[in-house]
């Protein structure tokens, strides 16, 4: 566990968190262990922190006692602050002196809406720093024991949303391209769509018998992973009952995690019963 002597030994090779700033942190997908340590340092620091649904709430155990804690979670189809609403926040909090963290789960910039939250920032003319963070299309395949690639089969990933902004299947995709080039495809928030993404996939060529996974709440205790395919992935949701957040891998790679499952170490210091293969 990192304390205070650590953290002054680490404040040598931090950069400046001075008041009146923001700093994006990408917590990671969930594991306590996968934050960074600019990420710890960041909460030792904050006066305020503007966290997401799904952030490690333990992180909060290692920011300063008089910190004051802002829930500012998002989630498809349930009440959720509003994206403006968090922007006024971090911005009035910075403006009033505040060394503001925005801890955001995963990676501020992929899929997480870093994107609007700095540009904001600078027209409000508040300095900020974004920290990467681990996200779940790389860590929780690597706790499924899912390579995102290997040599013998894949040389490129492809990455992408299942929704947009309305909720919809994104119109920007080419979904004939997609089915045809992407080698492995991570799909997050998908889960709502997943029958129509796999229709169009299906016809555009993709192989019904292509190894599909789902990982559901990646890197925490109750991580659960299926395996089906392509051709069967959408009845196989509705008659597991997976739910969000969940990750969808599709691809060859997705075969190896059967091969070396039984080898793997625990990710927690009790083995979770809920996996499943």
């Amino acid at each position: 566990m990192i304390d205070d002597s650590d953290i002054e030994i680490l404040t040598e090779y931090m950069p400046d968190f001075p008041a009146g700033s923001v700093w994006l942190v990408g917590a990671g997908p969930g594991h306590i262990g996968l934050i960074s340590v600019m990420g710890l340092f960041a909460l030792k620091q904050a006066d305020v922190i503007v966290y997401d649904a799904l952030v490690n709430r333990d992180f909060l155990k290692f920011a300063r006692p008089d910190a004051e804690a802002i829930y500012a979670g998002k989630r498809g189809g349930k009440p959720s602050a509003k994206q403006q609403n968090i922007i006024d926040t971090i911005i009035k909090y910075a403006q009033q002196g505040k060394r503001v963290l925005r801890l955001k789960g995963g990676d501020p910039f992929v899929f997480g809406r870093g994107g609007e939250e700095v540009e904001a920032l600078a027209q409000a003319n508040i300095k900020f720093l974004a920290v990467p963070g681990i996200t779940a299309g790389i860590g929780g395949l690597a706790f499924a024991h899912i390579p995102a690639t290997t040599r013998e089969t894949n040389q490129s990933i492809t990455f992408l949303t299942g929704h947009d902004s309305k909720g919809i299947i994104p119109s920007a995709i080419d979904w004939d391209a997609l089915a045809k080039g992407a080698q492995t495809i991570v799909m997050y928030m998908s889960l709502k769509n997943i029958r129509a993404i796999c229709e169009r996939l299906i016809a555009a060529g993709r192989n019904v018998d292509e190894s599909v996974a789902f990982v559901r709440n990646a890197t925490l205790a109750d991580q659960q992973v299926w395996q089906t395919t392509l051709g069967k992935a959408a009845d196989f949701v509705t008659e597991h009952a997976i739910t969000p957040p969940a990750i969808v891998i599709m691809g060859a790679n997705v075969n190896l995690r059967e091969r070396v499952l039984k080898h793997a170490l625990p990710i927690f210091k009790q083995t979770s019963s809920n996996d499943q293969t």
